[in-house]
């Protein structure tokens, strides 16, 4: 294979999944790591891609890129719906119980799935007990208010028009009261040695908030989020207990989630 063809190839791995390792690469096409390098040089160069420890990620992907809540819903919606079907699954049913639904695309299709389930609840033989779910995020709060099955709990605060997820110190305040049994977490970034990441301080004050207040912590991250690192850490990976993501995670990333003790389930 001719470099020129190598490189467009490289490049359509990192536009379609966000972020590329140089082992990886190496792996792929059967070349060395000093090749890959000269490889990502080469693209950093005419500004396809920007090179990070390990690897490339896409160009115009900083720590503080965020794209608003309506862009990332439209985004890998097949990807997001098998992690969401996965995370409904550790949700019981012949039991009452408490959730926490945090902000994000992720989070919003699992929050479909429940009032899809709470709207064949009349058909059932027996009705299922009341499941309380806590969110601050109002695209979540809109689609469980009517649910039948479902006690919401909103956590106030000042919206953010990104994310449309409640933040600031009361938000925080609030999260520190409560004790779900359930955490489900969106994150922008999980990475071996960062953890999991956020752009925005304020949303990461509110997700560190609730990994430090539920009883489990189970994190709903599309493969695009594996190995990226964002501006504000929120969580370790020693933090979570369940990982639900739609591919494996890279030897690296996969070493460090095992030694953190983190279930990680492929949707």
């Amino acid at each position: 294979m001719f470099a020129e063809e190598r490189q467009q190839k490289i490049a359509e791995l990192v536009a379609g999944t966000g972020r590329v390792s140089v082992t990886m690469l190496a792996e792929r096409f059967r070349i060395t790591t000093e090749t890959v390098r000269r490889d990502l040089a080469t693209l950093e160069t005419t500004g396809t891609v920007r090179r990070v420890h390990g690897g490339a990620v896409a160009a115009d992907r900083f720590s503080t890129t965020e794209e608003s809540i309506n862009e990332r819903t439209i985004q890998r919606p097949d990807q997001k719906m098998r992690i969401a079907q996965a995370a409904l699954a550790l949700i019981p049913q012949a039991t009452s119980g408490s959730i926490l639904l945090d902000a994000g695309s992720t989070t919003e299709a699992l929050a479909d799935l429940l009032s899809r389930r709470a709207a064949v609840e009349p058909f059932a033989a027996e009705p299922r007990p009341e499941l309380v779910v806590i969110t601050h995020a109002v695209p979540i709060a809109a689609k469980l208010s009517s649910a039948s099955g479902i006690a919401l709990q909103i956590l106030g605060g000042r919206v953010r028009g990104l994310t449309q997820a409640a933040v600031g110190q009361s938000t925080v305040e609030a999260a520190q009261r409560m004790r779900p049994d359930i955490a489900f977490i969106g994150t922008n970034g999980i990475h071996p040695t960062f953890g999991l990441s956020t752009p925005d301080p304020e949303e990461a004050a509110v997700k560190a908030a609730f990994v430090h207040s539920a009883r489990r912590i189970v994190v709903l991250a599309d493969s695009s989020k594996l190995d990226a690192e964002t501006l504000v850490q929120f969580a370790s990976l020693k933090d979570l207990d369940t990982l639900i993501t739609d591919s494996e995670p890279n030897p690296e990333l996969a070493a460090a989630l095992t030694e953190a003790g983190v279930d990680v389930v492929i949707a």
